[in-house]
Formats: C-alpha cells, structure tokens, sequence
C-alpha cells in the first residue's frame, strides 16, 4: 500500500536550504489571496506569485497548498493571484506583477497557454523566474518540454491525459458490445481542452467505442449534474460517462438506483479517488496536484539561487506509480491531496 505524500519534495526542501544556509521564514497564510513576507535576504528569499486558474477552483486551491508547504520549508512566501478562469485578467496580473517588481519567481498555471506567452516573455526578459504549471504555456500540448526559451514546465502532458482517460474509458467497455462512451468536455473555449478531448475521442474510437462528446460537463458538480440530464435524455442507453472529477460527482447525482452507468473522473480529489476504491466510480486520472504543484516550487526556487533543474519535467510519468491509470486496483492505499 501506498499514500500520497510530499516526502520526497520535502527531502529536497530540506537539502536546498542547507546548500543556500537560508533561515526558516514565517509560515505563508492559508488565504488564496493573501501574501506572507520572509525574513531572508532580498537576495535569496523567494517570492512567489503563483497566477491560478481562479481562487474558487478546489484543484487550483490544491496546487497553491504545494506551493505554499515548500514555500514555508524553503525561505520563501507565496501569493495567489486569482485568474477566475479568465485569460485576459491573467495575462493582466502577470503584466502587473511584473512592472511591479514585488516577485522573483512566478508559477503560471494558465487559464490559456498562448495568450499569456508574450507577458511570460516580458517576465523573463525582467530576470524573473517563470515555471509553468500543469498547463504548458506555447500551442504543443503533446510535450512536457518548455515552449518559451528561458521558462520552465512542471506538469502532465495533455494529450497522455486525454489517452489515459480513453483507455479506461475501454476498460470499462470490456464485456459490454456496442459500447457508447459519452465525453463531457471542461471548457470549450480553453485550448487545453480541446486538446483534451481530441485526444480522449481518438482513444476511444480507436478501440471501437461509440463516442458522444457535444455536452460540457465543466468543472463543478452543478455543471456535471446539467450535462447529464441532458445527456440521458438524449441517450439513455450511454454505458460509460468520464468527465472531471467535479462534474462527475453531479452526475453521480442524477443517475437512478441502480443504474449500470460506469464513471470515470479526471482528477485524484480525495472524494474521486474514494469513489473508485469503494466502486461507485469505475476510474479515475491519477495525478498529485498538491505534489506536482510543490515540485515547480522547487524548480523555481531551485533556479533563482542558481540551481540547475530540467527544463521540462513530465508529472505523470514521474509522480504516479501506474502512469495516470487510477483504479481500484492502481489506488490501493492512495489519499488524494485535495478536497472537490
């Protein structure tokens, strides 16, 4: 049996701070919005603005708990700046952090990858240390390679994401001829997911599944909860649903007692990953946010002292035992890092 935890990032915490003889700072508020000062050189303490897919959402929410726990272990503070799921409100932030001169690393989970690229430019052009989190800042999203010269990338690669989601969406199907695997995207209007998607169709038609993927299940319960109303009205006979691990939880909701429906999350909450152990849900994707989150902490600290760190570092081949496959057998004795 396994548990989540950030043992190893945590490992290297200490060593860093050894190597740099920085004093522990004060502990970083818990609030989102909030901003906690060090009591480091301005030469060597790190500050942070982590710019956050939004403040409301409770994935973004466990990335900057990552962020702010090495932060705290590492002589160094952190501020979420709330993207609220807007592209232009981002790009804005990290302009304004920048000419403001208050940070020396930021952590860029981006609400759209291209339209941040020329303020993570400016960033970069300024000496400030830019890592890219979860979401690859350029237009690849077949690569955990660094898109932009200088920056750094921390995360999955989205089309792995969208494969591995189709391949459990097959297993699911085993035994069962016609199979119809409904798709609920996130966002449409979000690069990244449609990349996503892509990917998950092809998988999934590849393996001989009727695929239905024009409902968005978005990224809360009331989302998911709508989408499958709709869905089943339309089709009733759908044999598998995979969405978010939010949006799944509504459907959950609505599906009758007894229903054969079989689920699929994308995202380890610790409500999703329960669901799949205690088999309410068939599957779901496996990746330790909180840790992934910690590990561009890391990064970023690493190469404002001078450290040397890999441009780009793939999170799902490096941070999960079962290479995002989340099941009832791959999740033994696996907490998941935040709460949906």
């Amino acid at each position: 049996m396994r548990t989540r935890t950030l043992k190893k990032i945590a490992v290297t915490a200490i060593a860093l701070g050894a190597v740099v003889g920085l004093a522990a700072c004060s502990t970083p508020e818990t609030s989102a919005s909030s901003t906690s000062s060090s009591t480091g050189s301005a030469d060597t303490a790190g500050k942070i603005a982590f710019f956050g897919f939004s403040a409301a959402n409770s994935f973004a929410q466990a990335s900057f708990t990552g962020i702010q726990n090495y932060a705290k272990a590492n002589n160094a503070s952190a501020t979420f700046l709330d993207g609220n799921f807007d592209s232009a409100t981002q790009v804005q932030q990290i302009q304004d952090a920048t000419t403001s001169g208050q940070y020396n690393v930021f952590i860029v989970q981006a609400n759209d990858g291209t339209a941040v690229i020329p303020a993570v430019q400016a960033a970069i052009a300024k000496g400030i240390t830019v890592v890219a989190e979860f979401t690859p800042v350029g237009t690849k999203y077949d690569t955990s390679e660094s898109q932009v010269p200088g920056m750094y990338y921390v995360g999955d690669v989205i089309t792995k994401n969208g494969a591995a989601l189709g391949q459990m969406g097959l297993s699911a199907c085993a035994g069962i001829s016609p199979c119809t695997v409904a798709y609920l995207q996130g966002n449409a209007a979000l690069p990244l997911d449609n990349a996503r998607t892509t990917a998950v169709v092809n998988a999934l038609q590849a393996g001989g599944a009727t695929v239905v993927s024009n409902f968005t299940g978005g990224y809360t319960a009331d989302t998911g909860r709508t989408a499958a109303q709709d869905l089943l009205q339309a089709d009733p006979n759908v044999n598998v649903i995979i969405g978010s691990s939010q949006a799944i939880a509504g459907v959950q909701s609505v599906l009758p007692a007894g229903s054969t429906v079989k689920l699929i999350g994308n995202g380890s909450s610790t409500q999703a990953i329960t669901a799949v152990q205690n088999g309410t849900w068939f599957g779901t994707y496996d990746i330790p946010e909180g840790e992934a989150a910690a590990l561009a902490a890391k990064v970023g600290l690493s190469v404002l002292r001078g450290g040397t760190e890999p441009t780009g570092i793939d999170t799902g081949d490096t941070l999960t035992d079962a290479h995002r496959i989340g099941t009832k057998d791959t999740l033994v004795g696996v907490v998941g890092d935040y709460s949906d």
